[in-house]
């Protein structure tokens, strides 16, 4: 096994205008399991897109991008059918930023010598590899961009922000999701945002500088969110897998009733997952138990039990040629906040 034979087969990331869902995802309806499950989501994703007074939040954990969904996301953004992101910061920086900036992902195998892999430099995700020294560009990428920035403490939103406007100047690819959300307004949040290369760029900074350095503050992440739902009021969740993003999203309406703001638990939601409910987990609990808390009505939500790349592109098609995001209003939720500097 040698490196350049290992990298040499690219991910193709799917192009949901290529093709035309609504055949058959509206032929699921009269199936049953999982199929007409994802009927349903994708029937309550096109009333999300559809409803004037609903602003769309879009949850992102796992690794999807990498796998071949970069530009499916992408192209929400760009075709108005998501108001505001909340991530981890390995899909924002570790392969949305790191494709911006000229690198790819590439098709592997599972069964595979990791120790051989550790000796090339090469980092495994299931079957998809990464050139661990592209990645460590990326480190320093995040270094550059922090240390040509103010001290102070930001949001991670302001930080990305930041990283969008870096991509528009000196990106190699062009449309990836930082640098259309920089571009359309549509604010990107990681909660734990140095759980990335973001932190070893991050840490790397703060280390050469000692003082007066950049540092991420992430309540000030869960307070700008929440005053975009406080703002939005009426709000519908797409979230692909769960954990901090899923859950960040969702605690909004909570705090902001501790904020003495009454705001509409979150309308309609779909959670796209492949997680157990049984051990009290499911990614941070079903969308019914949810509503227990007081965060998502039950009213329009919709669990599907399936590996995201498989139905995602199904979903997000289907929404693209139903065409209702040509009339939807849109929301630039960046704009309600100052520029970091």
């Amino acid at each position: 096994m040698d490196k350049e034979k290992l990298l040499s087969r690219e991910v193709k990331h799917i192009d949901i205008t290529a093709f035309d869902s609504t055949k058959i995802v509206d032929s699921m309806k009269g199936m049953s399991f999982t199929s007409r499950d994802l009927s349903v989501a994708s029937e309550i994703f096109c009333k999300m897109i559809k409803d004037p007074q609903c602003s769309i939040i879009l949850t992102l954990a796992g690794s999807t991008q990498a796998g071949g969904c970069m530009q499916l996301y992408a192209d929400m953004v760009k075709y108005n059918m998501v108001d505001a992101i909340v991530a981890t910061g390995a899909s924002i920086v570790d392969m949305d930023f790191f494709e911006g900036l000229g690198f790819k992902h590439y098709q592997g195998d599972q069964f595979v010598d990791d120790t051989r892999l550790r000796e090339l430099y090469i980092d495994r995700i299931y079957d998809t590899y990464i050139d661990e020294e592209q990645l460590q560009v990326c480190d320093s990428t995040i270094r550059k961009i922090a240390d040509n920035m103010p001290g102070g403490t930001y949001s991670s939103r302001e930080f990305i922000w930041q990283m969008g406007r870096y991509l528009s100047e000196y990106g190699k690819k062009k449309e990836s999701l930082v640098q259309l959300a920089y571009e359309f307004d549509v604010p990107i949040f990681c909660p734990a945002f140095s759980d990335s290369s973001a932190g070893f760029g991050l840490v790397a900074h703060q280390f050469a500088k000692q003082s007066d350095y950049v540092s991420i503050d992430s309540v000030k992440d869960f307070r700008e969110l929440t005053m975009i739902k406080i703002e939005a009021d009426t709000t519908g969740l797409m979230m692909i897998g769960g954990g901090v993003p899923k859950n960040f999203a969702q605690d909004t309406v909570v705090c902001a009733e501790v904020l003495g703001k009454e705001v509409p638990m979150h309308k309609y939601a779909v959670q796209i997952t492949v997680a157990d409910v049984r051990d009290g987990a499911c990614s941070s609990s079903t969308l019914k138990e949810a509503s227990s808390w007081g965060k998502v009505d039950t009213a329009y939500e919709q669990m599907v039990y399936a590996e995201a790349t498989t139905v995602m592109p199904l979903i997000v098609s289907y929404a693209y040629h139903r065409g209702d995001w040509k009339s939807r209003k849109k929301y630039q939720w960046n704009k309600m906040f100052a520029k970091p500097f």
